[in-house]
């Protein structure tokens, strides 16, 4: 390559890594907006040819896909800034939804139907980055005792992400505030970790209820 060439090169590098930014940022906007935008719509809100997002994109599923990649690689590094490992456990649960919650209202595209996998082992594959980081964190309190053990980690998992879900669904629909939504949600996270101790009955009541379904 000549010492010519070589500038364009860059300069064209440059350019499509901006609009492959430019047509992420349009696509998680729209999208979050209105799930059934057109691929020619997201280009028209990036600013750009539709043929230069097929360039970078050939399919919506793979628009989608790297939608996916970006949010999740943030998420992951909100997460990782929280140090799950250092700390009491039920509080490092409530900066884990803090944190979570702040991703979650920032890219309302999370909560739309276009970003739900058809195929339900690819959906679990997907979340594994942020749910397996959840789940080592409920398996520390729950060997700390501070969580109790009667319910399982993944299903504990799978509820605390429910209930980050129904929190955007309330702002959504105008039904709670940004700041309620996300305190509601953080609280009932830890709830639903948290062991219960009565000094005049079980120790978790998770167990006495189970227990009480076999009578």
């Amino acid at each position: 390559m000549s010492e010519l060439s070589k500038p364009r090169t860059r300069r064209r590098r440059a350019d499509a890594e901006r609009s492959i930014v430019a047509t992420l940022d349009a696509a998680i906007n729209l999208l979050g907006r209105r799930p059934e935008a057109t691929m020619e719509e997201i280009a028209a809100e990036a600013g750009v040819a539709r043929q230069t997002v097929y360039a970078h994109f050939a399919s919506r599923d793979a628009l989608l896909n790297a939608i996916v990649d970006r949010i999740t690689a943030e998420v992951v590094a909100a997460i990782d800034a929280v140090e799950l490992e250092t700390g009491p456990a039920a509080d490092t649960l409530s900066r884990w939804a803090d944190a979570s919650w702040t991703l979650l209202h920032r890219y309302p595209i999370l909560l739309s139907p276009v970003m739900a996998s058809a195929n339900p082992q690819e959906e679990h594959e997907r979340h594994l980055p942020i749910t397996q980081r959840l789940d080592s964190l409920i398996r520390r309190g729950q060997r700390s005792g501070e969580f109790h053990r009667d319910t399982p980690a993944d299903w504990l998992v799978a509820a605390i992400l429910s209930l980050g879900h129904t929190a955007g669904q309330q702002v959504q629909a105008d039904l709670m505030s940004i700041g309620d939504a996300g305190t509601a949600f953080r609280e009932s996270a830890r709830r639903l970790c948290a062991r219960d101790i009565d000094p005049s009955g079980p120790a978790d009541t998770g167990k006495a209820a189970a227990e009480g379904f076999d009578d």
